[in-house]
């Protein structure tokens, strides 16, 4: 979608204060907000989709785990994990939700321990683009989340990497299951993105999935 989460290529938002001993967390509520945004039984795109509709204004005020606080309840309510209702009384009203997994204190370790995906690469011929093949970014305008960021769409590259398969990180409305595509390392000129003031040796990386591209 479209939104203000949307910024590469924005001027005058500001400077980026990096805080060189900055801790994990800042305070104990952002550590349980993490887990238990990770805990929800529902797909990544989706909740990133939730995290974009919070309005321009309240985005740009809000922390990073704000910004998650605010889209758990919606997310919940939505899916039919919890109402309205039980949210502010913190008490069960009706038949226990059958749709969603419940995480269990036992499943925790599996969640924060990486598992390898043996599935994770496919073969070199199976890929659509080749290296240093030419290729351009569609212009693509979709509702829910894409990686395809806006400052690139419609713009020509070179693919400089070819990558192994991921699952597509888009919310594909209506689609069920995880569909897996091939990444590309994407090169753009910097003068391709933002004029020809801009240094001529100077590149932008982008890592694309193969839905995202289109030959240029």
């Amino acid at each position: 979608m479209n939104g203000i989460h949307d910024m590469g290529g924005m001027q005058d938002m500001g400077p980026i204060r990096r805080e060189i001993t900055e801790p994990v967390f800042h305070a104990e509520w952002e550590r349980r907000i993490f887990a238990l945004f990770n805990a929800l039984d529902i797909d990544w795109p989706a909740r990133r989709e939730q995290l974009e509709l919070i309005a321009p204004a309240d985005y740009l005020r809000m922390s990073y785990y704000e910004k998650w606080l605010t889209a758990i309840e919606p997310l919940m309510t939505k899916t039919g994990m919890l109402s309205s209702e039980e949210i502010a009384t913190g008490k069960v009203i009706g038949a226990t939700n059958q749709t969603r997994h419940v995480l269990s204190a036992a499943e925790v370790a599996t969640r924060i321990t990486p598992v390898p995906d043996t599935e994770a690469t496919v073969p070199h011929a199976a890929a659509r683009f080749q290296l240093h093949e030419r290729v351009r970014a569609r212009n693509l305008n979709p509702l829910g989340h894409t990686r395809l960021p806006r400052y690139v769409r419609g713009k020509s590259g070179t693919v400089e990497r070819v990558c192994g398969a991921a699952a597509l990180q888009d919310a594909v409305r209506d689609e069920v299951g995880e569909r897996k595509q091939r990444v590309y390392t994407v090169r753009f000129a910097a003068r391709q993105l933002w004029g020809e003031n801009h240094h001529g040796l100077d590149s932008v990386y982008v890592d694309l999935w193969e839905d995202h591209l289109e030959p240029g």
